[in-house]
């Protein structure tokens, strides 16, 4: 585990993807290892809705990620931008919904189903439950994974999702629904049994009790941390959160954190927190992203 867990919140600058990565992840002093000849990308894909809502990844954020890592690494590394079926979702049509098709073109990366990837199951424990979890064989045989997330507001037992359920994104069992009665563990176990080495935050455009342009990017190693720190901009207690407690316990980081850049609390004095009356112009920008939405889905 690190010594200290560092969490950088950069400004992304006229949608300037790259250079904010970059900048985040100077100030957690993040070095690129030589050699590295395989990296995974995990996008949040969890359902169709276009980047504009804040509910996903915006694939323009990703690109600058491989554009980055193409100038920083010497070793021509294949890059696989990953996601897997679920039960309201099949990545079939999410890859080419969400622009990935598109930019698996442009950038010459594959895109993978995870759900269709050879696996091997693992079991892991997390506290008094334990879970056969399938690790795709192409997520355990790279050399760097990278959790490209969002923040948003979750279903009461979990407050909020970021880093750590996106990771549970990568189960290939696509009837993860199966799985709810006990989610925050299996988050946890998923993150036990695929362990991610660097979280980025797309906080660009968020969705919180409504969409907004917030212009944040985050990074850190310990996905422990940039899930508390996420939370805190989110307007929650990370302690209130149990399956943070319950990722520290089990060793997968520390909720305490050493923040660079600019104040988190800056951009939470922006995020459209719950139980807040939602501005005109946001409601305006809402409306505008979901009209795109339909657009592309047909019905607009």
């Amino acid at each position: 585990m690190l010594r200290v867990s560092l969490v950088s919140l950069v400004k992304i600058q006229r949608d300037q993807f790259k250079a904010a990565i970059l900048d985040s992840l100077k100030l957690i002093d993040y070095k690129f290892q030589p050699g590295v000849k395989r990296i995974v990308i995990k996008p949040n894909m969890c359902y169709y809705y276009d980047f504009s809502t804040g509910y996903t990844t915006d694939p323009e954020c990703v690109g600058g990620l491989i554009e980055l890592l193409r100038e920083q690494l010497s070793s021509n590394p294949e890059i696989s931008i990953v996601e897997s079926d679920a039960s309201a979702m099949k990545c079939k049509y999410a890859f080419r919904m969400l622009g990935y098709e598109d930019l698996a073109r442009r950038y010459d990366v594959d895109l993978v189903n995870l759900s269709e990837e050879e696996c091997e199951t693992e079991t892991v424990r997390v506290g008094r439950h334990s879970f056969d979890i399938g690790v795709p064989k192409l997520i355990r045989d790279a050399d760097l994974r990278v959790n490209v997330t969002k923040i948003k507001y979750a279903m009461p037992r979990i407050k909020f999702t970021c880093g750590l359920k996106n990771i549970f994104g990568c189960n290939p069992y696509p009837k993860k629904f199966i799985y709810h009665g006990v989610l925050g563990e299996a988050i946890v176990g998923a993150n036990k049994a695929m362990k991610f080495g660097l979280s980025i935050l797309d906080g660009n455009i968020v969705f919180g009790a409504q969409t907004r342009k917030l212009g944040l990017m985050m990074a850190s190693e310990d996905p422990v941390a940039f899930d508390s720190v996420a939370a805190r901009v989110a307007w929650i207690e990370p302690k209130s959160v149990a399956y943070l407690r319950l990722a520290s316990r089990e060793g997968l980081g520390r909720m305490e954190f050493v923040s660079r850049g600019v104040p988190w609390e800056h951009f939470r004095s922006c995020f459209p927190r719950k139980g807040a009356m939602p501005r005109m112009k946001t409601l305006a920008f809402d409306m505008v992203s979901r009209m795109r939405l339909g657009s592309k889905l047909g019905l607009a």
